[in-house]
């Protein structure tokens, strides 16, 4: 299994967020969580993630069959989380830049995951342009980019589609399949 969370429960007061969540991915494998809003998604991806600390249950990654080190967890996942995370003064091609530079990519591979993760999600010809000019779409897809650069084996996207237009939410789907199909 890629990820697997076993018993996630995770209480604020007596609101329980998520009350026993399994959740199984293999490699390959597109997984979507669906619910109305409140029903503990975003909370349960966060515990999954390791920004939250869920009460009890456990979450493994990449068939390790044991928790690995958050530091070797983060090269292996890619979030988009459901706010946009991306700074308005820098183009996005150092958006994308900035953030592979957390997952510690330099030189070459710096510049093939930029390259690569715009092309991803139909950026390549933006890449000089501020998201400031975005449409709310195009700054979806460059919220895409910044997870996709260092290619990671698991990709979590929190709501990538949310208040979107049909056609930015049909690229970030056809991104998807695109990827799914590069394993």
């Amino acid at each position: 299994m890629m990820l697997e969370a076993r018993g996630l429960v995770k209480r604020y007061g007596d609101v329980a967020a998520v009350d026993g969540v399994d959740i199984c991915v293999d490699s390959g494998e597109v997984l979507g969580l669906l619910g109305p809003n409140g029903a503990g998604k975003t909370t349960a991806i966060h515990c999954m993630m390791g920004l939250t600390v869920p009460d009890s249950g456990e979450v493994t990654l990449d068939g390790d069959g044991r928790r690995i080190p958050a530091e070797k967890a983060k090269h292996l996942i890619g979030l988009v989380p459901q706010d946009i995370a991306v700074f308005e003064d820098l183009t996005a091609q150092e958006n994308v830049t900035f953030f592979a530079r957390l997952y510690g990519l330099k030189g070459k591979a710096l510049a093939d995951g930029v390259a690569y993760a715009l092309e991803c999600t139909g950026l390549s010809d933006k890449g000089k342009q501020k998201p400031k000019t975005f449409s709310g779409g195009m700054k979806r897809r460059l919220n895409i980019a910044c997870a996709l650069a260092h290619r990671p084996k698991l990709l979590i996207m929190d709501e990538p589609t949310v208040g979107i237009d049909p056609q930015s939410r049909n690229h970030i789907l056809e991104s998807v399949r695109m990827l799914h199909r590069e394993n």
